[in-house]
């Protein structure tokens, strides 16, 4: 049987960048999942915060150059890469500079959300896809974490479809709490859609804001599970829209966390 492939994506990771639990988990997870004999590649977008000379990023020329809609928008895609010191990992950074030049991530430093956070997330969404395209690496599982990868599980079930590379592949979709209060403007769907996506499809995210990314995310991939300390009302949320998809992960132990991962994974691919 060949090695089960794994694509972890989200907006952060140790030790180039963190700001959440998030990036702890996709530091360790997916070197778990490479000693169980699992095949793994991880996306994040390259933010400003990011030193690319202390963490020796460079820049991946024949992954480079493609261009990513965004609304009526096209912007350059840039890909960079890094290797994670002391794990036989390679981390791949989403880069544009437009959308992750400036030294923050979702915050300006008055505390206010940026306007275009969500074109953010959707050139960060459909630019994983494209480059993971331009690599030929068939995903069997792609693993999304939190709101800013909420498209992918969508994308996957729609316009990517009918990709070979792409045909089997099934998403998990993880729940944080990191949360926003911003809603965003009317041109929202305009801006998400692609071949075979139109209004009806894009319905759970009807509200544009935080819990919209995470219902859109909830509704679309084949497994939910949510992060630790979970607000009461997103947990509420979360069991009203995921339904039979939720993934109850509870456990303290390290190693058995990582073995209820592994049992998503294998389940999924089947």
């Amino acid at each position: 049987m060949s090695k089960l492939r794994i694509l972890y994506v989200a907006s952060e990771i140790n030790p180039f960048l963190q700001t959440s639990e998030v990036a702890n988990f996709v530091r360790a997870l997916p070197q778990a999942m490479q000693e169980k004999g699992m095949e793994i590649r991880i996306l994040v977008p390259r933010f400003g915060l990011i030193n690319e000379r202390k963490n020796r990023l460079h820049e991946v020329v024949r992954l480079s150059g493609i261009n990513i809609s965004v609304g009526e928008e096209e912007k350059p895609l840039i890909i960079k890469v890094a290797s994670i010191p002391n794990a036989k990992l390679q981390v791949y950074f989403i880069d544009n500079e437009d959308y992750f030049q400036r030294k923050s991530v979702f915050f300006d430093k008055q505390d206010k959300f940026y306007e275009d956070n969500d074109e953010r997330a959707i050139f960060f969404c459909k630019g994983v896809l494209e480059t993971v395209k331009k690599l030929g690496w068939a995903p069997d599982v792609v693993h999304c974490n939190d709101w800013m990868t909420s498209l992918i599980p969508l994308y996957l079930k729609t316009t990517y479809k009918n990709e070979p590379l792409f045909k089997e592949t099934k998403s998990v979709f993880a729940i944080y709490n990191n949360g926003f209060s911003h809603k965003f403007g009317d041109d929202l769907f305009e801006k998400i859609k692609m071949v075979d996506i139109d209004d009806e499809l894009l319905d759970p995210l009807k509200t544009k804001d935080y819990e919209g990314f995470l219902k859109l995310g909830m509704e679309y991939a084949d497994v939910v599970v949510k992060g630790e300390d979970i607000s009461e009302n997103l947990t509420t949320m979360i069991k009203e829209t995921s339904k039979d998809k939720q993934f109850e992960i509870n456990s303290e132990e390290e190693a058995q966390l990582f073995e209820s991962y592994y049992n998503i994974y294998t389940d999924l691919a089947g």
